[in-house]
């Protein structure tokens, strides 16, 4: 079965950090650009990160810019968003996307973008 399975949620205090996985089976994520996207209740989706193929190329949103680092380890199938300084703001269902993007220099968190592979979240709770 071809997949995305986010893991590595839970529930954090303010300041904290969390590490998320996101792991494909089924097919290999070496030429698929990576993106992380979030989703809090009444709120539409947003991009948080992503990273192009070759992982030379990471994009941020603003808001997490400083705190959140995208990583990917393709001999693993994995790829990583490790999020520290954690608030409030960032509670919200996270969801990885594979988008197969073979040599793009670079990539854009685009929530709208036609992804091939999506998954199904982890819920991420900042609260004290």
């Amino acid at each position: 079965q071809l997949q995305l399975v986010e893991s590595g949620g839970g529930e954090v205090q303010p300041g904290g950090s969390l590490r998320l996985s996101c792991a494909a089976s089924g097919f290999a994520l070496n030429y698929y650009a990576i993106a992380w996207f979030r989703q809090s209740p009444g709120k539409e989706r947003e991009g948080v990160a992503c990273v192009n193929y070759n992982g030379f190329y990471t994009a941020y949103k603003d808001s997490v810019q400083g705190r959140f680092t995208i990583s990917r380890d393709d001999a693993k199938n994995l790829v990583y968003l490790q999020m520290n300084s954690l608030k409030s703001g960032d509670t919200a269902v996270y969801f990885c996307a594979a988008g197969w993007a073979p040599f793009a220099a670079v990539c854009a968190p685009d929530p709208n973008k036609r992804y091939d592979y999506r998954g199904q979240g982890t819920r991420v709770t900042v609260s004290s």
